[in-house]
């Protein structure tokens, strides 16, 4: 049984979520109430939640802060909604220890799912949200190493890890359950997007803006 706390100043927020938890999940709604009142450390200590369901409103949310101090405790997962998150929103705020990012209007069942993910420690980001922060990451990188580059696409991400791995296109071809062709096409949007000439250049690009793991 996963044990939600619902932070958020909308009424309407929380009453829709606290009322449409799916039937078959394991999920039980400690409370949901508006931390503006200032007891959100209060309740995350007296109701030691598995993961908290928090709406972002802009500023100085104070969650994090308040959860730097429980170092020796366990930490909930975090699940943030947000009205239209940026990529530097996503990757600080993924990077200080929330576990999810969502737009607002997140369906229930979305946002309950993130709030399991978040529970069991992985990372939930909606389609858009990941781009975002992917797209930040990149361009961070790009400013701090002064390499121009653009975003890759999930499915070059894929290659470019291929290559990492040292497949050849026969090999990643028949992976990918894809075409030669096609992974040459791939190949070469990568290399234009890294601006690299060769696999081991992008394979070393790749490391340090963080898409190949190390």
């Amino acid at each position: 049984m996963i044990r939600i706390l619902i932070a958020a100043e909308s009424e309407i927020l929380r009453r829709g979520l606290a009322a449409s938890v799916p039937e078959d999940a394991a999920i039980e709604i400690l409370e949901s109430f508006d931390p503006s009142s200032g007891q959100l450390a209060e309740k995350i200590e007296e109701l030691q939640p598995d993961a908290i369901i928090f709406e972002h409103r802009g500023g100085e949310d104070g969650i994090l802060s308040i959860l730097a101090g429980r170092e020796d405790a366990r930490v909930p997962g975090i699940v943030v909604l947000a009205d239209s998150p940026t990529g530097d929103f996503v990757r600080e705020a993924i990077e200080s220890g929330i576990r999810a990012v969502l737009p607002r209007d997140a369906t229930s069942a979305e946002i309950f799912a993130a709030a399991e993910a978040a529970a069991a420690g992985l990372i939930a980001l909606d389609p858009t949200s990941f781009d975002a922060a992917l797209s930040a990451r990149i361009n961070g990188a790009r400013a701090e190493s002064g390499v121009a580059t653009q975003a890759l696409s999930p499915r070059e991400i894929e290659v470019l890890r291929m290559m990492a791995e040292g497949l050849g296109n026969k090999e990643i071809a028949w992976r990918l359950k894809i075409s030669e062709h096609t992974v040459k096409f791939h190949i070469s949007s990568i290399f234009t997007k890294l601006d690299v000439s060769s696999r081991t250049e992008a394979v070393t690009l790749g490391m340090r803006l963080g898409l190949v793991p190390l």
